[in-house]
């Protein structure tokens, strides 16, 4: 049987990084809901993040977004965040919204537009020198909607040169972790359209390039826990986005729409190594919260992930093992679910309490104050939001 203290130490060395945006005002295609007390800066999206991570513990890195989180002092705003307890995490690249990029950014036919998708990607490396930060995520909306809008296999190369480019700029520590999703904006081909054709693109790099598996961006039924266990045998996982999806990309609270899957996927991480500091897996949220309060909702997210984590370290590996090895289908299953169906709150809220944090992070939020202090604070200016 696990290890409780074991299981206990593996918890407190769990780090999950929070998205800039999680904490602006988000919406569906047809309507962006808001919300009093937002943050109208980059500043005070890490003033939230921060309170994310005084009542979790485990959320100290704060994704951040170009040219949503733009400012003129990057080193400043490193600094900003030390002071609040957090740290600047991943930079990710914006080569969507922009008129130019109608056709894509670089993989579009034109190559000045090219050029100025390219130019972007190495100023988000510029930034990353600046703040610190060890990655560079890149989500591209290329694509076409018919045939014969472009040449696919050409479309493939420029994206190639363009990721070779960016690659050659980065650090000795610094990596490229390329997206991918299967469909949306382009409906005929997408240009980076699932995790076969990202790592393609990054095993030619190099070690430096890793994949991210965003949880939302697949069809529905597409078994994610295969695909994280053939890339960390890769070692090519570079990271996730932790989201729920019902349709495509909804980009819901993580757990919200099959939390055995997403136990399921941590199981696969926790078997094979995907949990250990030198593997270096970017464990990232990437949620819009468009009908519930932006704050507690990531704190639910990140203690969301953190209950399937801890259900995935109580997976009796060695019991596991031998039923696989005699084929006792029933046993191994029955394993796995003995787990699974594990009432993990109990051991949280004592290894929280241990830790001198509230044992329910979200009833220690909501009497904080924070949430009245912020509505009554943050009026006037421009809220922040999804594309801004």
């Amino acid at each position: 049987m696990p290890d409780i203290a074991a299981v206990k130490a593996a918890l407190a060395n769990q780090r999950i990084e929070t998205p800039s945006w999680g904490y602006g005002n988000s919406g569906t295609r047809f309507k962006v809901f808001a919300q009093a007390g937002v943050p109208r800066t980059p500043r005070e999206k890490l003033d939230d993040a921060a309170k994310v991570h005084e009542f979790t513990g485990i959320a100290p890195k704060v994704a951040l977004h170009i040219p949503w989180d733009k400012v003129d002092d990057y080193a400043a705003l490193s600094a900003y965040a030390k002071e609040r307890g957090v740290e600047l995490g991943t930079i990710n690249s914006n080569t969507f919204q922009d008129d130019d990029y109608k056709f894509g950014s670089v993989c579009h036919p034109d190559p000045k537009v090219r050029r100025k998708a390219l130019d972007h990607l190495l100023d988000c490396v510029d930034i990353m020198d600046a703040t610190g930060s060890r990655d560079l995520k890149i989500w591209l909306a290329d694509g076409t909607n018919y045939p014969g809008q472009d040449d696919i296999v050409a479309r493939q190369d420029r994206l190639a040169e363009s990721l070779a480019a960016v690659y050659e700029r980065l650090g000795d520590d610094q990596r490229l972790l390329l997206e991918y999703k299967f469909f949306e904006p382009a409906f005929y081909t997408t240009d980076v359209p699932d995790w076969g054709t990202s790592y393609m693109q990054c095993l030619k790099l190099g070690d430096k390039a890793q994949v991210v598996v965003d949880t939302g961006h697949h069809a529905p039924g597409t078994n994610i826990e295969f695909i994280v266990a053939l890339l960390l045998r890769e070692k090519k996982l570079g990271g996730f986005d932790f989201n729920s999806r019902f349709y495509a990309d909804d980009d819901l609270m993580v757990g919200a729409a099959d939390p055995f899957q997403l136990f399921r996927i941590l199981h696969e991480v926790a078997k094979n190594g995907g949990f250990d500091p030198e593997t270096n897996v970017a464990f990232m949220l990437d949620q819009c919260h468009n009908i519930e309060a932006k704050i507690p909702a990531v704190i639910r997210s990140v203690m969301n992930v953190q209950e399937a984590t801890a259900k995935a370290l109580l997976v009796d590996r060695e019991a596991l093992s031998a039923a696989q090895a005699t084929g006792d289908v029933l046993t191994a299953n029955a394993v796995i679910m003995d787990a699974y169906n594990t009432d993990v709150r109990p051991l949280l809220a004592e290894w929280r309490e241990e830790q001198g944090l509230a044992a329910d992070p979200v009833a220690g939020y909501a009497a904080s104050g924070w949430q009245e202090r912020i509505v009554a604070e943050r009026v006037g200016g421009e809220q922040a939001g999804w594309g801004a």
